[in-house]
């Protein structure tokens, strides 16, 4: 095991090559990271909830979460449990909420509803005061990865016994629409629930005004493909939520990126940005699904996506990972054009040119706009990632320590796997229609790709818990965490890990507060 001057040593050096690192190529020029101008990533005020919570015993999380563990249906209760995300909500609330989904979980297996205390029918409404952060040492006592259902070839081989997943549907093919196979028992019922909640979304879109908080709190478990396109443009902030206003917003900011195409592109081949090009030309082709981004097209518009951008902001340049986060907003502007549900195998050719001029200029504002908020994660000696990496470590020791002392007793570093994690996203670690998925939840929570997404990295680990504590060698335990099989997922398995992370982000809601080295 290393020694702590090792470690000191470890992450001083700016030079130390580790897997997964990225490398500059273009004007990377920012002042040395300062914790007092970035003191918002690090702290953040607790408050007061607003009604009075009677103490309870060290053991209330654990048996709650005992309680709840084959509650997570994707039936009717995700919208309303899963919703809370969206809004920040007191303890009564929750709890409020939480019996409620185990009284009709408890219906629908046909045994007896636990009691409670009765609770009105009206929907809650969300008050102001954000969740109290849990007393006591909470701390996992079981692992997703120990219930899980797997890829039909690994279960026919492992008969573990199924624990949270008995209560879930069978796993449907979904489409990047969000839809199951009609072969699929009960796709009707899920067909019923997609057409109400497709409604739903109707009505707040054609709003002359469109209540983006209630947008939000909709978009938490999932958007239907017809309308992913328009909700992802303003959950980002890209349009306005006035109806009237948007056409004209489009025209204008369309207009806007092709005037910097004619201002800037044939800069490529000046000197002085021939490195920024090489490296963009390089890196497109490694992108997935090679099938999508092998087209001529394709590679064009991305090239000059990612060269106007790194022109445009010169703290950072262009740096490698930087060119995955274009592909799911490319992905869904595209399929609001087309019919085909299989994206990969799309033929670009097909669509006319004006069509993918409207793509490409919203595809480049809406990724400006991701990247504005993360945009430390890219600067010199990348310190957004390095503290990131540092608040998952942190946080991984609470959750579940079992999991953080094997990774330490076998020396595998957090940023040997999830500097990759956070400077993609999880892009590389995910099926493409699983990004989508994971991003409608991470726009519509507040800081969603920044802070929300150190749960949801917290909760994939502890996913793999299993599998990681049977690991005994460095080479293999390192190699696991890199690939990780996530080959098989649907939306389902992306609905379970969100909900895993928002309650990790509700038990240990002080996490980045408790790092302050």
């Amino acid at each position: 095991m290393a020694s702590d001057g090792a470690r000191k040593q470890f992450w001083k050096r700016s030079t130390s090559k580790v897997p997964g690192s990225i490398q500059h190529v273009y004007g990377a020029q920012h002042p040395p990271f300062d914790p007092l101008l970035h003191g918002t990533l690090l702290k953040s005020t607790p408050k007061v909830p607003t009604t009075p919570v009677k103490a309870k015993r060290v053991s209330t999380f654990q048996e709650f979460e005992s309680n709840t563990s084959d509650a997570w249906d994707a039936g009717e209760d995700d919208d309303e449990l899963l919703a809370m995300a969206a809004q920040s909500l007191n303890t009564e609330v929750v709890m409020e909420t939480a019996h409620r989904v185990l009284r009709n979980h408890s219906q629908r297996q046909g045994r007896p509803a636990p009691q409670e205390v009765p609770t009105p029918k009206p929907e809650l409404q969300p008050v102001a005061e954000p969740p109290p952060a849990l007393t006591g040492d909470l701390r996992l006592v079981k692992s997703v990865s120990e219930s899980h259902t797997s890829c039909a070839a690994e279960s026919t081989s492992d008969p573990v016994p199924l624990q949270r997943s008995q209560s879930l549907p069978h796993s449907a093919t979904i489409t990047l629409g969000g839809t199951a196979d009609s072969s699929t028992p009960g796709s009707s019922a899920l067909s019923e629930r997609e057409a109400s909640r497709l409604d739903k979304f109707k009505q707040l879109l054609a709003e002359p005004n469109t209540d983006l908080e209630e947008l939000r709190k909709l978009s938490w478990s999932g958007i239907p493909k017809p309308v992913r396109p328009m909700t992802w443009k303003l959950l980002s902030g890209y349009l306005p939520a006035n109806v009237d206003r948007r056409p004209a917003t489009l025209e204008r900011k369309q207009k806007e990126y092709f005037a910097f195409i004619e201002h800037y592109y044939d800069s490529r081949n000046d000197e002085v940005h021939q490195d920024t090009y090489r490296q963009i030309h390089i890196d497109i082709p490694r992108m997935s699904p090679e099938a999508l981004i092998l087209q001529p097209k394709v590679t064009e518009i991305f090239e000059r996506i990612l060269f106007i951008w790194a022109i445009r902001h010169p703290a950072s340049g262009y740096v490698q990972g930087i060119n995955d986060l274009v592909t799911p907003f490319f992905v869904v502007f595209i399929c609001e054009y087309i019919e085909e549900d299989d994206v990969a195998t799309l033929d670009i050719s097909r669509v006319p040119a004006e069509v993918l001029r409207n793509v490409e200029a919203d595809t480049y504002w809406c990724m400006s706009k991701l990247l504005d908020g993360i945009q430390d994660n890219y600067t010199f000696a990348q310190p957004g990632i390095q503290m990131k990496v540092k608040m998952l470590e942190e946080l991984v020791s609470r959750i579940d320590e079992p999991v953080h002392q094997h990774l330490d007793q076998h020396e595998v570093r957090y940023l040997q796997f999830a500097f990759r994690w956070m400077n993609n996203l999880l892009m590389r670690e995910l099926p493409l229609h699983c990004t989508v998925r994971l991003w409608d939840t991470y726009q519509s929570e507040p800081e969603g790709f920044s802070h929300f997404h150190l749960y949801v990295c917290a909760a994939f680990l502890v996913r793999w818990r299993k599998e990681i504590l049977e690991e005994r060698d460095f080479q293999e335990l390192l190699l696991f965490l890199q690939n990780l099989p996530t080959a098989c997922w649907g939306d389902e398995d992306i609905s379970l890990l969100l909900a895993e992370a928002y309650r990790l982000k509700f038990a240990f809601a002080d996490a980045p507060n408790h790092y302050k080295k």
